[in-house]
């Protein structure tokens, strides 16, 4: 791992800079405190975007509220070993043609091997053609774009923090980029355009805009927007640059592994709770961005639609303080939710119980690796992304995309094989938020819980 400081930017700051625009700050090395340092890049070898300089004005903004240095060049001569190693992550803003050498092409290489961020801006795809590597870091290469028009993007993960301050949908003005390939099977994608709101989309309906991976010891988080100078002034858009730095930089966590195949149990609409139902007192209250939140309590909200017996359960979740829940599974149909204590395994949200209570545990019978979790988890007033799998009485948790837990049941009078999920609202003091739960059916395997 890199030994430069990670960048500590607390969500606070982040809200005190949306929406702020001010003159560029100077930075210089080494005056960033414990706060770390990005490098913004900028050379171009082909098309031009005159947005540059609202970009890296933007990026500075970004930095001065929150806490890190930025430091923007169009010198090729930057990316030696010595020097890349002073930044957690590099963004690539506009990019084109060919920028790096081939010595700063290796430089860059072993950059990212040993941790490093990377952050792709818009023409950041129209680069580097001949080198497969940043190929690859980037996700995908432009192909081609129509006319600035307005859009609709589709928001399809509001669990990382470069998309977890959108609505399911954002309608916004930018050039829309086709690419030449797609990179959902390899890169998790955020966003993507929805081809019947604008003319001039190419990529058969599927069309992915924003998308983030680890990719060989790195992180990659790469948006298509940020073509126009007015992208730097948007409130919206600064927040979405800002959380992918964030995360590139390892300041924040996220699940970045390619997903698919998953269905939604709740979207976050009205309309996709009929199958869920409430046991016991206090409720869930469902906001406008599609967010449920707990409210009294204790009880619990369990999707009765069917059964799950092989499966992978991904859902989002906040804690606004120093709050308790969990997520059950396995568990059969009641409308007690101590029915669900009692014969079902609670995967615990709260970070603050003894370690086999706490964020990550299968509640009284397993801790997670806490060394693990605590690197994973993101702090109250932040979303977090679990994926609780279940197949046959084996029971694993992955918190942000670390594996983080696993259990087998050993316990002939509880079974996971076949049972419901259902979340928690532990009581009137305790406050979490819950969105985008979706389920991946598995083929069961033989002999699967016989022990591990």
């Amino acid at each position: 791992m890199r030994t430069s400081t990670r960048i500590a930017l607390a969500a606070s700051a982040a809200a005190l800079l949306i929406g702020c625009v001010s003159a560029p700050a100077s930075s210089s090395p080494g005056d960033a405190g414990a706060g770390g340092r990005v490098l913004v890049f900028s050379k171009t070898a082909g098309f031009r975007h005159d947005s540059i300089p609202e970009g890296i004005a933007a990026v500075r903004d970004l930095g001065a509220a929150g806490g890190f240095a930025v430091d923007a060049t169009e010198d090729a001569g930057a990316f030696t070993d010595a020097n890349l190693r002073r930044y957690d992550a590099v963004v690539f803003l506009s990019t084109t043609g060919d920028v790096l050498g081939a010595d700063q092409q290796t430089a860059f290489e072993h950059y990212i091997e040993k941790g490093g961020g990377y952050v792709g801006v818009h023409a950041a795809a129209d680069t580097e053609y001949d080198w497969p590597f940043y190929g690859g870091l980037a996700g995908a290469y432009f192909q081609d774009h129509p006319a600035i028009q307005p859009a609709t993007v589709k928001v399809e993960d509001r669990g990382n923090p470069a998309t977890a301050h959108l609505a399911p949908t954002w309608n916004r003005t930018d050039e829309w980029y086709n690419y030449r390939s797609n990179p959902r099977e390899h890169a998790h994608v955020l966003a993507s355009l929805d081809e019947s709101s604008y003319t001039g989309g190419t990529m058969a309906g599927d069309h992915p805009i924003s998308w983030c991976q680890n990719y060989r010891g790195g992180r990659s988080f790469y948006t298509g927007a940020g073509h126009t100078k007015e992208s730097y002034a948007d409130p919206a858009f600064r927040q979405h640059l800002l959380g992918g730095i964030r995360w590139a930089s390892g300041a924040a966590q996220a699940d970045c592994r390619p997903e698919s195949g998953y269905t939604s149990l709740f979207d976050g609409t009205a309309e996709s709770l009929k199958d869920w139902k409430q046991a016991g007192p206090g409720s869930f209250e469902l906001s406008d961005d599609g967010t449920l939140t707990s409210a009294g309590g204790m009880g619990m909200l369990w999707y009765a639609g069917r059964p799950l017996g092989s499966y992978s359960l991904k859902l989002d979740w906040k804690m606004a303080g120093d709050d308790n829940s969990g997520v059950f599974v396995g568990f059969p149909e009641s409308d007690d939710p101590w029915s669900a204590v009692n014969n079902g395994y609670e995967v615990q949200i709260d970070a603050t119980d003894a370690p086999d209570r706490t964020t990550g545990s299968v509640y009284s019978f397993r801790s997670a690796d806490v060394k693990k979790r605590d690197r994973a988890l993101n702090p109250p007033g932040e979303w977090n992304t679990y994926e609780i799998r279940v197949e046959g009485e084996h029971l694993r948790i992955w918190l942000n995309g670390v594996k983080v837990n696993d259990f087998t049941n050993t316990d002939p009078a509880r079974s996971l094989r076949d049972g419901y999920v259902g979340i928690q609202n532990h009581g009137n003091d305790d406050q979490v938020s819950f969105r985008d739960i979706r389920v991946k059916d598995l083929p069961a395997k033989p002999g699967a819980g016989s022990g591990h």
